[in-house]
């Protein structure tokens, strides 16, 4: 059997035509399911041969074929790059076929292309899981290092883009180490539901050969076989769910790279990105241009947009297979390799990322950040919240005509707004006390993020081991 024979071709006279052939050919593409077709190919001999379909010889054959394709193929890539097979599927039966004869012919007995895909495709998903989640790893762990080298720096913390309350930095590493935790957790539940093995279930009906399904799940690591056959070779659920959870772990690293790209601006200068992840300009000699960051933040709609497509291509399609379905590979192909690249991108901008400690800090103790804690000092002196609330935004009104901020105020000028106001809250507007009073658990208190930084770290351990 040529690489050009189709496996479907007895029932068709005359040859498809070339841009025809060209267009269905998806060799370019699932050639990246090379590995796991022989892996599964290799698991479903074993079980041909439990059945009594073939011969423990033809067994041998076919596995000592598999392993010569295997090698051939690393030993002169370009092989695999210059075949012309319609799919990889073809690809790998040609060459046993060429090797062993008649024995490789007897391999797909009682399997179709449908569940052969789908069972690949499951287990390259399942692989693809694992090595984003430990990417994903490797960025929580830069975030620790950041957290633990400035864990003294304090910056603003903002809602809608205004300064609101001050922050411990290490703090702000964490909050997207939770987001990126979420992410792994996510994906884990996804692998969860990937690792059930459709293998057995033929072209939409079903094997009618007496293959041990679960003998063979166990072979290939899947937890579990499909329980509706029609189901199992026309389901891309866990398509989407995987280009789902690689939609949100590019939501966290875009909202990750926005940050970063605001405070390393002139108008922040919190912090400056090393030369290693940074680019110039071809005009203006100055320039240190974000442009990790932004590629980042740009790939997202990438993403986005393959999970969009997906939804779509399945929205309409009747059971069971359809070729629509074949689209399904280049958008998780090219999610992951986006997914991987942006998280390994952002762990190298953790790694050559400086901090201005002094910048934060000044802008950290200006624009009236303390405002709250001035609230809940009259609270604590019995005054009612709302009541305490509406006093601040008074005085606030008259710090910013006197251009002063609140803790540079006189105590004859506060004890004008409240009764309640007396020497001691001078204390309470201080950055220290500021940050100390949130000591709640998930707080910005010292104490309470190296409690937090000790808990991230012994996390990252126990999920390496």
């Amino acid at each position: 059997m040529s690489d050009g024979k189709k496996l479907w071709g007895g029932r068709f006279k005359e040859l498809a035509d070339a841009r025809f052939a060209a267009f269905n050919n998806s060799f370019k593409f699932d050639v990246r399911l090379f590995y796991v077709d022989v892996e599964a190919s290799r698991a479903y001999c074993g079980a041909l041969e439990r059945a009594g379909v073939i011969t423990s010889d033809e067994a041998l054959a076919i596995r000592n074929g598999l392993r010569t394709i295997v090698d051939r193929a690393e030993s002169d890539p370009a092989s695999l790059a210059e075949a012309d097979a319609e799919d990889i599927h073809s690809f790998i039966e040609a060459r046993l076929v060429e090797l062993i004869g008649d024995a490789g012919k007897k391999l797909h007995t009682g399997r179709s292309r449908n569940d052969q895909v789908a069972t690949d495709f499951r287990l390259w998903i399942r692989n693809a899981i694992d090595s984003i989640k430990e990417h994903l790893h490797d960025t929580q762990t830069a975030l620790v290092e950041f957290a633990e080298a400035h864990r003294a720096v304090v910056i603003p913390g903002y809602t809608h883009l205004q300064r609101a309350q001050p922050v411990l930095l290490a703090h702000w590493c964490l909050a997207y180490f939770e987001m990126l935790a979420r992410d792994g957790n996510r994906l884990s539940e996804v692998r969860s539901r990937v690792n059930v093995l459709p293998l057995g279930s033929a072209a939409l009906a079903g094997t009618s050969f007496k293959i041990d399904r679960d003998s063979l799940a166990g072979d290939l690591g899947f937890d579990s076989v499909s329980g509706n056959s029609l189901d199992a070779v026309s389901d891309r659920d866990f398509v989407i769910e995987f280009l789902s959870g690689c939609a949100l772990v590019m939501t966290h690293l875009s909202r990750f790279a926005e940050d970063v790209i605001l405070y390393c601006t002139t108008e922040f200068g919190f912090f400056e990105l090393g030369d290693a992840v940074a680019t110039g300009s071809s005009l203006m000699p100055q320039k240190k241009n974000p442009d990790s960051l932004e590629l980042i933040r740009g790939k997202t709609g990438r993403v986005f947009g393959h999970l969009h497509a997906m939804l779509t291509t399945m929205k309409g399609l009747p059971l069971a297979y359809n070729k629509d379905m074949q689209e399904d590979k280049e958008a998780v192909f090219d999610s992951f390799d986006t997914v991987t690249a942006c998280l390994e991108i952002s762990s190298m901008v953790l790694r050559n990322l400086s901090v201005n400690a002094g910048r934060a800090s000044v802008a950290a103790l200006s624009g009236y950040m303390n405002a709250t804690e001035l609230a809940d000092y009259l609270v604590r002196k019995g005054t009612p919240f709302r009541e305490a609330h509406e006093v601040v935004g008074n005085v606030v009104m008259y710090a910013l005509e006197q251009q002063k901020e609140l803790h540079e105020l006189r105590l004859e000028e506060l004890t004008n707004f409240s009764r309640q106001i007396s020497s001691d809250v001078f204390e309470c507007l201080t950055l220290e006390r500021t940050l100390s009073a949130k000591s709640v658990a998930g707080g910005t208190a010292p104490a309470t993020v190296e409690t937090a930084l000790s808990e991230a770290r012994r996390d990252l351990s126990e999920r390496k081991k």
